[in-house]
């Protein structure tokens, strides 16, 4: 599997699984419009329906196929809020701006409920709930203060602290208790981006595939972005390429990193709900974390272990399977019928990396929590675009800092520090 493979997605169960979705031209020629997308996935598109319902002409250029990247390609699960908990934000912001990136970013739960029942996307929605199981005892004390930080400061009513006992009624893995947020989810994240593409298209975006954007260039009316056979001239553009931006915008570039993902899907299993009875989506507090769910079909989908190289494994099921049978014990030796991987960007702060330069607009960093946030980044460019920047510059202002060494370094400065922490899990 090759992540610069636009043609395939490798072994994924999402692929094998997809509805049938129109597949778009490249672009040829020259074009223009009032808002030119670099990429097809959920902040791309988003985007894109967003601003044609705002009365804007728009292009989007996808370099491979739409939902080719880690809208595609991830977890699927469904978490609201960010990355970094109440406390932190508390900590690092104060209370009351910590509250208004939470309710900010709790909007992306609704927004994408409205898009999937508003343009009928069968996408597998399940709201059953997200869980963060305590993997030490010592994590409890953190998963109590956030729960009560969030009910006295945050003013959220949704989530509750479970003890080992009740995390045994959840899931069936040997956790000293967890947090449960009963507004989360899982779904099919590549049906999700394949029903916003359709939406798009029928509200009159134009979408070309295999389009990869060569060079964006300002010019004295906006910008001009080219590919290799044609050129989009327009008033703005917005970067939603995420870990695939490749050099495209180096000023972008240097604030996020990519990281390799891997992802697998087991055959069919005889008492899949037995494994999570409340057929949640769950994820865990190590550093690298296991996150994990089941899919209508009875399959577990696990995620577990990640690699700070574009270079896959050689064998991405072996690779994995040590993680999910660690979690899972009973499922030691099952066969694992669907393997993939994919890259997603993280930040130095872990929260969104959301800006602009002049014309240049862009929103990634999403540090694994891009499912639903991604969807909620591309409202907000649009927003913000058409005049209304109050919530664009409430993320705009905690934007992260560069990694240390600018894009040449921050791969093996960045990676010291991953393995040191990936360490700890262990210990």
């Amino acid at each position: 599997m090759d992540f610069n493979d636009g043609l395939s997605m490798g072994g994924s169960y999402y692929v094998a699984t997809a509805n049938a979705a129109d597949r778009f031209e490249p672009l040829a020629g020259d074009a223009k419009a009032d808002l030119v997308i670099v990429g097809g996935g959920t902040t791309g598109l988003s985007a894109a329906l967003h601003a044609v319902e705002q009365g804007l002409s728009v292009i989007l250029l996808e370099g491979g196929r739409v939902g080719w990247g880690a809208s595609g390609r991830n977890g699927g699960q469904m978490i609201p809020g960010l990355r970094k908990g109440a406390v932190e934000l508390v900590a690092a912001y104060g209370v009351e701006r910590a509250r208004a990136l939470l309710e900010l970013a709790w909007e992306a739960h609704d927004l994408v409920l409205d898009l999937i029942h508003r343009h009928d996307i069968s996408c597998d929605l399940r709201l059953t709930g997200h869980i963060l199981g305590a993997v030490k005892s010592s994590d409890m004390r953190g998963l109590d203060a956030e729960v009560e930080c969030l009910s006295s400061s945050m003013g959220y009513s949704h989530a509750a602290l479970l003890s080992a006992e009740e995390m045994r009624g959840q899931v069936a893995a040997p956790y000293h208790g967890g947090l449960l947020d009963r507004a989360g989810g899982h779904m099919h994240p590549l049906n999700y981006t394949l029903g916003l593409a359709g939406a798009a298209q029928q509200a009159g975006v134009r979408i070309f595939e295999h389009s990869i954007a060569t060079s964006v260039q300002k010019t004295a009316r906006g910008v001009a972005v080219s590919t290799a056979k044609g050129r989009v001239l327009a008033t703005n553009v917005i970067l939603a390429g995420d870990a695939l931006l490749q050099g495209l915008a180096p000023q972008v570039n240097a604030r996020i990193m990519p990281v390799a993902n891997y992802v697998v899907a087991t055959e069919p299993l005889a008492d899949a709900r037995a494994l999570i009875p409340s057929d949640a989506a769950v994820s865990d507090t190590r550093f690298v974390v296991n996150y994990y769910r089941l899919t209508p079909d009875g399959r577990m989908l696990f995620g577990g272990g990640e690699r700070y190289s574009r270079r896959p494994p050689t064998d991405v099921a072996a690779f994995v399977r040590p993680h999910l049978e660690g979690v899972f014990p009973s499922l030691r030796g099952v066969t694992i019928d669907h393997a993939w991987g994919g890259l997603v960007s993280i930040t130095l702060t872990r929260l969104p990396h959301v800006g602009r330069d002049g014309p240049v607009w862009f929103a990634h960093g999403y540090s694994g929590m891009g499912a639903i946030l991604s969807t909620l980044a591309g409202k907000l460019l649009v927003e913000a675009i058409s005049g209304n920047a109050s919530r664009f510059d409430l993320f705009a202002g905690v934007e992260p800092p560069s990694f240390p060494g600018g894009v040449a370094l921050r791969g093996p400065l960045h990676v010291l520090g991953m393995l040191w922490y990936a360490l700890r899990d262990r210990l």
